[in-house]
């Protein structure tokens, strides 16, 4: 079993992708190359701005390689949540925010041409206790009364093996417009959209330090320097304080964990998920899994939220809670075990905004492949003026002076949430 991601072991770095020098300047300077940094640099390209992205390690090192390559609909925040903070008219913004974002997904990677596995086979969410299909029933009138919303479906329990060959979990809600994807040949096939458009992809040039300069900014990297109009700060989960640490006192890295199975025959395959479908159970420590576009088993979720658990005990961790979703796969061998930091914010929302003159956009809470998207797309128009902002600007952006050890509180809220999956 490796103790690296399977995405990228598949699809290593292209050997055609290029790698720039850093360049003294340009219009608009990226950290991060992510789905948020690439998204926001292809749109600002295309508006005939020079731009570079700063990446500390390879590009698409970070959760956007890492993830289960699974486009869900709605936010971290559920839309009952966000209508009590918000109203009615903004929570209804923000879910067809939400769909909108798997649509723009669908939308470049015909465009560019992108070879990665995208489906849109749809997904079930699965109760793991009886009072948890309540909710679900409960959820879909909401969403239908309010919303106008009728893309969910209960599942019973009876009917659940036409959707999933186990009995583990009490019934399930389908939705049939989202889908999945191979993350890294995602991130990558962006890379190259981008770097076609004469975009700097610079990697192994982490940013150190970042200085107001003449009405510039000025970055330092171990390559160099690069004076920019605009930053924009893509880092999410890896956001650190060294250079931001506003932006980072609103933010926490979380850790998730994947393991995958060898590829399976394909009649197990049709046995596991019948309609190719992605599923997550309904724990706040949820699982989420699904097939891979090579026929594995992508098996993911957390015991804690700590970023830096141990690979092996966490695959067999993962591997005990599989089996009991899935015995048929008994003596099947793992091939993978991987972590990635998901970023999550106080209030459970995206954020997007400007601090001491520099935008950034975060907070994805699991969600990221879609979001993450759709939110560096309006980044890049609102940096090239196409666009006077976004949703996620209009909302408050809680922050806190202590974010920075999150270390110390985090187990406590870990206790927290398996005390209410124990209770609930």
């Amino acid at each position: 079993m490796k103790l690296t991601p399977l995405w990228t072991d598949l699809t290593p770095r292209p050997a055609d992708l290029p790698a720039h020098d850093q360049p003294e300047e340009v219009d608009v300077a990226i950290i991060g190359s992510g789905y948020t940094g690439l998204h926001a640099a292809r749109v600002v390209a295309d508006a005939g701005a020079k731009v570079a992205v700063l990446e500390r390690e390879h590009i698409g090192f970070g959760a956007s390689s890492r993830n289960g390559g699974m486009l869900t609909s709605g936010l971290k925040a559920s839309p009952e949540i966000i209508e009590k903070r918000y109203g009615l008219d903004k929570a209804r913004q923000f879910w067809q925010w939400s769909l909108d974002s798997i649509d723009l997904v669908d939308r470049v990677i015909r465009d560019e041409g992108i070879d990665c596995g995208w489906a849109r086979r749809g997904h079930l969410s699965l109760a793991y206790k009886p009072a948890h299909f309540d909710h679900f029933r409960k959820h879909v009138d909401y969403l239908k009364n309010k919303y106008g919303y009728t893309g969910y479906t209960l599942v019973s329990r009876a009917d659940l093996k036409n959707e999933i060959g186990t009995q583990e979990y009490y019934g399930g809600k389908t939705a049939e417009t989202t889908g999945g994807l191979d993350p890294a040949r995602y991130v990558f096939g962006l890379a190259r959209a981008v770097a076609k458009r004469g975009v700097s992809l610079v990697e192994n040039a982490g940013v150190t330090r970042i200085r107001r300069e003449d009405g510039a900014f000025r970055l330092t990297t171990p390559r160099g320097e690069t004076r920019a109009r605009e930053v924009l700060l893509a880092t999410n989960g890896y956001t650190t304080p060294d250079v931001a640490p506003k932006a980072r006192s609103g933010i926490m890295p979380i850790g998730s964990y994947i393991i995958s199975t060898e590829p399976l025959p394909e009649a197990l395959q049709k046995e596991l998920s019948p309609n190719g479908r992605m599923f997550y159970d309904s724990k706040q420590y949820l699982n989420y899994f699904r097939l891979s576009p090579d026929g594995r088993m992508v098996f993911g979720g957390r015991n804690n939220l700590s970023t830096s658990l141990d690979l092996e005990e966490s695959a067999r961790r993962l591997h005990q809670r599989m089996l009991t979703v899935y015995p048929q796969l008994e003596g099947v061998s793992l091939t993978h075990s991987w972590t990635g930091k998901l970023g999550v914010t106080y209030d459970l929302m995206p954020h997007i905004g400007r601090e001491n003159g520099m935008w950034f956009a975060y907070g994805y809470g699991g969600h990221g492949v879609s979001i993450a998207s759709f939110l560096g797309y309006e980044m890049g128009r609102i940096l090239t003026g196409q666009q006077s902002g976004s949703l996620f600007q209009e909302i408050p952006h809680p922050r806190f002076f202590f974010t920075r050890w999150d270390k110390l509180f985090l187990p406590i809220v870990a206790q927290y949430y398996r005390l209410v999956d124990a209770l609930t």
